[in-house]
């Protein structure tokens, strides 16, 4: 159960924050790392950090792009330490410890936590279901990464613990691939409509996420979704082929009439 649960790593710029994340996991039983783009790979410094936590060191996956590290994942969760312009779905520490081991038995489940100095760009956010946010002292909250880490692990090795007393998971929830190909049907369908524009698609995709992320459709409903949005295609594309159907009839009964006016003359 423990191992599909996998703390991912965004543009890690200290490569013994690596080592020190790989201790605080190991002392709480978990042991999938992922790497998105680290600055620089683990070295002699994150080595000595992980201290008998080499294992988990060695075993980390480097990747290129958070989607590809959460591809496969159900349940997504982003660390954030600001307030941001668009509110997500929330959920604190506690909530996500027993909220990644309640479903960590369907699907693999991501804890993503970002940059030392500037956290998930929004970008990288809007590819989470959940945000999360510790209430550390408001007049001095700043944690460093490993802290940070450690503190959410004890809440899952806590949640894990405790499992017996949650209710049996029974959801069906879609992975994130299929979650994100909905989302490029969806732009793609709304692109067509002209309800939004190709190259300027503004806030309105940032605020579609967001209601999806917080109605979290299952997987039944997400094809019903997909379905809906390919019967919008092809009316979309039945109304145009009529309307150079018509188009060219109109050209064409010009022609005709042009030419049988040169007749008469």
């Amino acid at each position: 159960m423990l191992e599909n649960i996998r703390i991912i790593l965004v543009n890690t710029s200290h490569t013994g924050n690596i080592g020190s994340t790989a201790r605080a996991m190991k002392t709480m039983g978990l042991s999938s790392l992922y790497l998105v783009d680290p600055v620089n790979e683990p070295d002699g410094q994150a080595s000595a950090l992980a201290a008998g936590a080499g294992d988990v060191l060695a075993n980390a996956k480097i990747v290129g792009t958070l989607e590809e590290a959460v591809k496969d994942c159900g349940l997504v969760v982003g660390t954030s330490a600001r307030s941001r312009t668009h509110s997500w779905p929330m959920l604190g520490p506690r909530d996500c410890g027993e909220k990644l081991i309640q479903e960590v038995s369907k699907y693999p489940v991501a804890l993503v936590f970002g940059r030392e100095n500037s956290g998930l760009s929004n970008e990288e956010l809007q590819q989470c279901h959940f945000h999360m946010c510790i209430p550390a002292n408001p007049e001095y909250s700043s944690l460093n990464l490993a802290a940070a880490v450690q503190t959410l692990c004890y809440e899952i090795r806590m949640a894990y613990l405790n499992r017996e007393t949650f209710p049996e998971f029974q959801e069906e929830y879609p992975l994130n691939e299929d979650l994100e190909r909905f989302y490029v049907h969806l732009e793609s369908t709304l692109e067509k409509t002209s309800f939004i524009r190709k190259s300027h698609p503004g806030v309105v995709m940032t605020k579609l996420r967001r209601l999806f992320n917080r109605s979290r459709p299952e997987s039944q409903e997400l094809n019903i979704l997909r379905g809906i949005l390919a019967s919008i295609e092809k009316s979309v594309q039945t109304n145009e082929q009529d309307a150079n159907n018509e188009s060219s009839q109109a050209l064409a009964d010009d022609a005709a009439a042009k030419t049988i006016s040169q007749d008469d003359n």
